[in-house]
């Protein structure tokens, strides 16, 4: 099993441009690959965001093998590191889109998730523009022996969102987001990493968009919570090297999954925007 994995977590601040969107994942995909790194967090919404939502959110979806995630391909491809990256897609029923999460390596599509738990709060309403993803099976995908679960966003404010893919055999929680600024906001941010890597005894990346309308602060946090590596408000890439040696020794330190009485179990019966 490999011992090490150099992880990236990328901050911009994505716009209505796709093509813009497309070169400024590019340019900084390129850079952490430069330093090394095989897998490159970016923000929810990479493909495509407008503040205040609007039809165009329905304009710019696109399906899973559209130009966003093809062209993701040719950038893994070129830099040979998996991308995980927030997009917006084309939903069944016409009238509102998926807030999506792909995993794309050189071959193509690798793993989606479709965000399952929608930011009707603090005054927001996502759901009269997204539909919530299915109750699927938890979204892995593995680099160099580390399996990494796909969340995002407000998916950070339900423990058991993670816990259900560390069931699964998640190493790392990956995860994109637009988290909206506002009061306490960068306090809760900080909090909510911190206690999904110690409670489960697992590393997390998290993308964040920058000010002012997210709250930046992009990061990897270790399995006992430390910041190993993060941004401030500005763009840009972070990196560290992530050791499964780290995971092994906080587990046996603190066998709280092992320890623990209650286990995770989907409810579909349960409210859905």
């Amino acid at each position: 099993m490999p011992a090490s994995l150099a992880l990236a977590v990328a901050q911009f601040a994505p716009t209505s441009d796709r093509e813009a969107n497309l070169r400024e994942v590019e340019r900084l995909a390129g850079d952490a690959a430069a330093r090394g790194a095989r897998l490159i967090v970016l923000p929810e919404y990479s493909s495509f965001f407008t503040d205040p939502f609007d039809a165009s959110l329905r304009e710019a979806a696109e399906d899973l093998d559209g130009p966003f995630v093809r062209t993701l391909e040719t950038i893994a491809g070129r830099i040979d590191a998996t991308l995980v990256a927030g997009m917006v897609e084309r939903a069944a029923d016409g009238r509102r889109v998926h807030n999506t999460v792909v995993a794309v390596g050189a071959g193509g599509l690798v793993a989606h998730y479709r965000k399952q738990h929608l930011y009707d709060a603090f005054g927001q309403r996502e759901s009269d523009w997204v539909a919530p993803g299915a109750l699927d099976a938890p979204q892995l995908v593995t680099v160099d022996g580390f399996a990494c679960g796909i969340m995002t966003c407000y998916d950070l404010r339900f423990p058991e969102a993670a816990r259900r893919l560390v069931d699964a055999g998640a190493d790392v929680v990956l995860v994109p987001a637009e988290w909206v600024r506002g009061p306490l906001k960068e306090q809760q941010w900080d909090t909510l990493l911190q206690a999904r890597a110690i409670e489960n005894t697992v590393y997390v990346a998290a993308a964040d968009h920058p000010p002012p309308l997210g709250v930046g602060r992009s990061a990897i946090i270790d399995p006992q919570g430390v910041t190993v590596a993060g941004i401030g408000v500005g763009q840009g890439i972070a990196l560290a090297r992530i050791e499964r040696d780290e995971i092994d020794r906080v587990r046996a330190l603190n066998p709280a999954l092992r320890l623990r009485r209650y286990r995770v179990i989907a409810d579909d019966t349960a409210p859905s925007a």
